[in-house]
């Protein structure tokens, strides 16, 4: 299994590195379109979809991002829906969480399919939007999830008492999560050094806070953005539950599905896309 999961992960890995930096952003965009459209075929079958209509929603959504990259929406006409969708997780996502697995399942099973169709194609336009801003934008969003979920592990297994979710998630602790919003705060004061040394196509999200708002000002936005990826990660496990699969699906061998690499993405890129676009 574990000889698997890292032939997996030296693949996704070396995938991604070699569309992430070629001069265009299409390539990056090809890949990450497809990953996203199966994790739409994934929510499908989460969500008491059939087959087939797990495999339109997967199209609806590869249709709706070629939209995207075919010009037909703009980054600039984006600011009102990265508000919006940021608005959205803030204030939907903790009531999903308090409604628990029990309350998820007795939603229409249209109306939660449908649901997580949108969440998925905004995520995607988020990030390809983020790889238009520039490369070290893009990777800055990026490690904040990766940074929150590393740092709340060892912080979660050294010091966890308190039970974060027991219902969704027993492994989480609250001393996971301050310890992935310390990471994270570590990471911004790195990345912020590290861009006033070395010339990068883009600023990093880090630094485009801290220009326009000063230091305090970013430092609450990371912790924000930390406290959001929490929320996506937990409300993928309640749906997972919801369904009683212990992963979305098998396409990742060793990793589960796309949706369980990619939870804590979701509301993390529009809303690092909300706060860029003020």
């Amino acid at each position: 299994m574990l000889r698997q999961r890292v032939i997996t992960a030296l693949v996704l890995v070396a995938l991604l590195l070699a569309t992430l930096w070629t001069t265009s952003p299409w390539p990056f965009m090809a890949l990450t379109l497809v990953l996203i459209s199966a994790a739409a075929w994934e929510w499908g079958r989460l969500n008491a979809q059939p087959q087939v209509s797990a495999l339109i929603g997967a199209a609806v959504v590869a249709v709706g991002g070629l939209l995207v990259v075919g010009g037909t929406w703009r980054f600039g006409d984006a600011a009102g829906l990265w508000t919006a969708s940021a608005a959205g997780w803030v204030v939907g996502g903790p009531i999903a969480l308090r409604l628990g697995p029990a309350g998820w399942a007795r939603l229409p099973s249209l109306l939660r399919w449908l649901l997580g169709l949108a969440l998925l194609w905004v995520g995607w336009w988020a990030l390809a939007q983020a790889r238009v801003v520039g490369v070290n934008f893009l990777l800055s969003v990026l490690c904040i999830v990766w940074m929150a979920d590393i740092a709340a592990y060892f912080g979660g297994r050294a010091f966890g008492r308190r039970k974060l979710a027991p219902s969704i998630s027993p492994g989480k602790s609250w001393e996971g999560v301050w310890s992935g919003m310390l990471g994270v705060l570590a990471l911004a004061v790195f990345w912020v050094v590290l861009d006033a040394r070395m010339a990068a196509d883009s600023a990093s999200v880090f630094t485009q806070l801290k220009q326009r708002f000063g230091g305090v000002p970013m430092a609450l936005a990371v912790i924000a953005l930390a406290a959001v990826s929490v929320v996506g990660d937990l409300f993928e496990s309640l749906v997972k539950r919801a369904a009683g699969a212990k992963d979305s699906s098998r396409l990742l061998p060793g990793h589960g599905g796309v949706l369980d690499r990619i939870d804590a993405l979701l509301p993390v890129l529009p809303c690092a896309m909300a706060l860029a676009s003020l």
